[in-house]
């Protein structure tokens, strides 16, 4: 099958509502909302002039969590709004509350007054702000923010930017987003930055990188390694590493439809770690950036890779396929390899792997593994301060025999229904044996479901955790 790329390279880049999350001029005129907590709300309710206040009682408005009343002026317009926050010390508290505001409001402009942080309510504001609009025209105008007294604007702005982007790309159909726009979507971001790219391609995969090329070449769109470099080269050298497939049919251990239906978003982890580059870059921290994308299409035709097969990797391993259904780790196996020999200081993969790690701990929450203390603690905390959680899961080296193969150095999956995620884990640290400091992180990609600052459809977790990891470390 001869394979080309069949979409316009610029394809993922339509006009979108991501293109304009910013917040306004501190000076702008603004209607003020008060963020209330229950411990706040006794004094907050005193301050209310007699006719906001008798407003707010009659409305029966109380503290609780995302609870909203807008209060009228004397000429009966708007003048204030109320939001509760429930109790900040609440184990369920959610530190991205504000980020309901932008859809729960009128159409106008607002700021904040009373957040508890005034930089994480803003986030949550444009996070929440955030629409999917490339294939559907109008909507409802959203409420816009003012930049909070004392708030980074354009730090805010950036990070926000870049979860933007990369929503978009999980969330645009795999019709319209194949390894040609993802590569697209790279080279538009060096652009920006003023990074490189090289792109090694099709049947130019086949010596150096030979798990790259076999998962993509059922497909007619052409497999490619992606990568980005940036920074200056005596910087420390951090590598990120994200699974790109643009579609995961399964290949020839073929998906059953209910579970093919989201697989748009199996290039998650490319989106994340494009996004966390994106903030790393703007925010000009003092590193050697490398991010590596391997960008395929697992596809079935008469070349597509089977269950039984034996592979060469670039590393030298020998892998038994037994399932063709488990072929992120394929491809990220010849990537860590790559970057495994350039001796990075941190190396960090991204990906959407295995179902074993949403069974476990759910969509919200992605699996983090490391055998490095140090970084497992930076991570957690990174992880708590950007409100972008991971949980650790153990490396359990013993698991390892899960993957022998009686016929080549190992298989790509185990041989029993346990630790899918610990064992696929385990896959991918034998091909960056010399990085002490790497860490996996096994994502979901989605939000099933609305939650403030996080709209349903694609989601780039553990980018923002990763800017904050990369600048505590590194500074600006």
């Amino acid at each position: 099958m001869t394979q080309a790329d069949t979409t316009p390279a610029d394809a993922t880049q339509a006009d979108s509502p991501a293109r304009t999350l910013t917040l306004l001029p501190g000076d702008t005129a603004a209607v003020p909302v008060t963020l209330v907590t229950t411990a706040s709300w006794t004094d907050t309710e005193a301050g209310l002039d007699p006719l906001q206040r008798g407003f707010a009682r009659a409305v029966g408005f109380k503290p609780k969590a995302g609870s909203l009343a807008l209060l009228p002026g004397p000429d009966g317009t708007l003048a204030r709004v109320l939001f509760g926050l429930g109790d900040p010390e609440a184990a369920s508290y959610d530190r991205l509350l504000a980020g309901k505001l932008p859809g729960a409001l009128p159409e106008g402009t607002f700021r904040l007054e009373a957040a508890p942080d005034p930089a994480e309510a803003a986030l949550a504001w444009l996070m929440g702000s955030y629409r999917f609009g490339r294939y559907r025209s109008g909507g409802a105008p959203l409420a816009r923010l003012v930049a909070p007294s004392g708030v980074d604007g354009a730090d805010v702005e950036r990070i926000a930017a870049a979860v933007a982007m990369g929503r978009d790309l999980v969330n645009t159909p795999a019709n319209d987003l194949g390894p040609a726009e993802i590569e697209a979507a790279a080279r538009a971001l060096a652009e920006c930055h003023g990074a490189s790219v090289e792109v090694t391609q099709g049947d130019a995969l086949a010596k150096d990188f030979p798990l790259i090329h076999a998962v993509g070449a059922a497909s007619p769109r052409a497999p490619r390694l992606i990568d980005l470099t940036w920074g200056p080269a005596d910087a420390p050298r951090v590598t990120l590493v994200g699974k790109g497939v643009a579609f995961d049919t399964g290949g020839l251990d073929l998906k059953p439809s209910a579970a093919m239906l989201l697989m748009k978003k199996d290039m998650g982890g490319a989106a994340a770690a494009l996004a966390a580059a994106d903030m790393v870059m703007g925010g000009g921290l003092r590193v050697r950036l490398r991010v590596l994308i391997p960008a395929v299409e697992n596809a079935v035709s008469g070349n597509a890779f089977r269950p039984g097969d034996v592979l060469s990797s670039r590393a030298g391993l020998r892998v038994e396929i037994g399932n063709t259904d488990a072929e992120g780790r394929l491809i990220l196996a010849d990537a860590l390899t790559l970057a495994d020999a350039d001796g990075p200081e941190l190396l960090l993969d991204y990906s959407t792997l295995t179902g074993a790690a949403r069974v476990a701990l759910g969509p919200d929450l992605p699996a983090f593994f490391t055998e490095d203390e140090a970084l497992a603690g930076a991570v957690a905390e990174a992880g708590r301060a950007a409100v972008d959680p991971v949980w650790r899961m153990p490396l359990h080296a013993p698991y390892a025999r899960l993957l022998d193969s009686k016929v080549a150095d190992l298989n790509n999956v185990s041989n029993g229904p346990f630790a899918g995620a610990i064992t696929a884990a385990l896959f991918l640290r034998r091909f960056a044996p010399k990085t002490r400091a790497h860490g996996h992180f096994d994502l979901y990609g989605w939000n099933p479901s609305a939650k403030p600052g996080r709209p349903e459809g694609g989601e780039v977790q553990t980018a923002r955790l990763t800017y904050a990891l990369l600048k505590a470390r590194y500074g600006g």
